[in-house]
């Protein structure tokens, strides 16, 4: 296989890698890659620090032969934090800190470098001091000194591009996709993809706008708001942090971009839909953990985020020429950083295609659109797992550090 440039930037979580040429036939059981961890030294300069103060750092496979000049960059997922004592918190973590970050990363899925596997946030500016220490809400620096570390090392030289990202990362690719494709050649193929990231401005069970409520903070406290698409925020005055929902985003957006959602994504079924605030006797307790359990006021509930998704989604759907989408019904959340839901033998599939296919035929051009949209529950029998136990524990932390 001729292979691109396999990268991870953590310190907000982001990987970079190629984006193969072809689509082969499916095969499973790949164990991944280990990539080593890449430090930002020359960040400090531009003052771009982790939640800690920590320098950020990036995952990099470089790539070789026709794939060379070909990238993907992939933002890795872990949440937000809205609050002083929860991003304290998390600048203890790997989440906040380069200095717990894992020395190295598995790439595979989407980031897989074997061609018969894979055919195919950052927005804070701002610092608190607490105590004695010192938290840095810097992402869009973080962000800007990747890139800029980068383009010198063959980023500059790319041919084709794909920026990508899963949950809070997803969210960011909106953030960030124009401003991504500002950096490289005209010439370049510079495509965006999100995976989980759309997320809702749903109202809960309990009539409440919870994620609203959330992001409202969160866009204040890490000084997000003037980072955001100058458009989105005269468009929306006076709420600009409604920007930070790509349900709002998204029209204006310029470069194409593919959304890959479960119109009943599990994160935000626990948190947007039925966050702990809103059921505070468990009533939903055991719906959450298994659907089958679900009574029908419940699945009703349900079945209305579908289709408030769809409505959010039925302008791109319609008008846009160069957008795709993959819009399933399985209760997962994030699907293209695992082989497993990406591409193998028990993938998911709307129509027959995976996910890979899916994406490969829209960034390729190989159909026009690429938009699928899978029926509603329970009606998909190819779903890989209906709630994951690793994602039912998930809480809301930050993706800036």
């Amino acid at each position: 296989m001729k292979t691109p440039r396999l990268l991870d930037l953590m310190a907000a979580m982001v990987l970079l890698v190629s984006v193969a040429s072809s689509l082969p036939p499916l095969v499973s059981g790949d164990p991944g890659r280990r990539v080593s961890m890449t430090l930002v030294r020359g960040a400090a300069a531009l003052g771009a620090f982790c939640l800690d103060g920590s320098l950020p750092a990036y995952h990099l496979d470089i790539g070789f032969g026709a794939g060379s000049n070909n990238w993907l960059l992939q933002f890795e997922g872990g949440g937000w934090c809205n609050d002083i004592a929860s991003c304290v918190d998390r600048s203890k973590t790997r989440r906040g800190s380069t200095r717990f970050m894992s020395k190295t990363a598995v790439f595979t899925g989407i980031l897989s470098n074997n061609a018969s596997l894979n055919p195919a946030s950052f927005a804070g500016d701002a610092q608190f001091r607490n105590g004695t220490s010192m938290l840095y809400f810097r992402g869009q620096r973080i962000w800007k000194a990747i890139i800029l570390d980068l383009l010198p090392k063959g980023l500059a030289k790319a041919r084709k591009a794909l920026l990508t990202g899963c949950s809070a990362g997803g969210l960011s690719t909106f953030l960030h996709c124009d401003n991504f494709k500002n950096y490289l050649p005209r010439t370049a193929n510079v495509k965006c993809m999100s995976d989980a990231g759309f997320f809702l401005d749903a109202i809960d069970v309990a009539a409440n706008r919870t994620m609203r409520s959330f992001y409202t903070k969160l866009v204040s406290l890490q000084g997000i708001q003037k980072n955001l698409d100058p458009n989105c925020t005269r468009a929306f005055y006076p709420e600009p942090s409604l920007c930070f929902f790509p349900q709002y985003a998204l029209r204006f957006i310029r470069t194409p971009m593919f959304i890959l959602n479960s119109a009943y994504d599990v994160f935000q079924f626990h948190h947007g839909l039925v966050p702990p605030s809103a059921d505070l006797t468990g009533r939903w307790k055991r719906c959450k953990l298994n659907v089958t359990a679900c009574n029908p006021h419940q699945l009703d509930a349900l079945q209305g985020f579908r289709t408030d998704m769809l409505g959010a989604l039925m302008n791109f759907f319609r008008n846009s020429t160069r957008g795709g989408m993959f819009i399933n019904s399985c209760f997962d959340h994030c699907q293209s950083a695992l082989q497993e839901t990406w591409l193998s033998p028990t993938s998911p599939r709307i129509h027959n295609k995976t996910i890979a296919r899916t994406v490969g035929d829209w960034y390729f051009g190989r159909r026009n659109g690429a938009k699928e949209i899978g029926c509603p529950y329970p009606c998909d029998k190819t779903c890989h797992n209906l709630i994951p136990t690793s994602t039912t524990a998930d809480s809301l932390v930050n993706l800036d550090i």
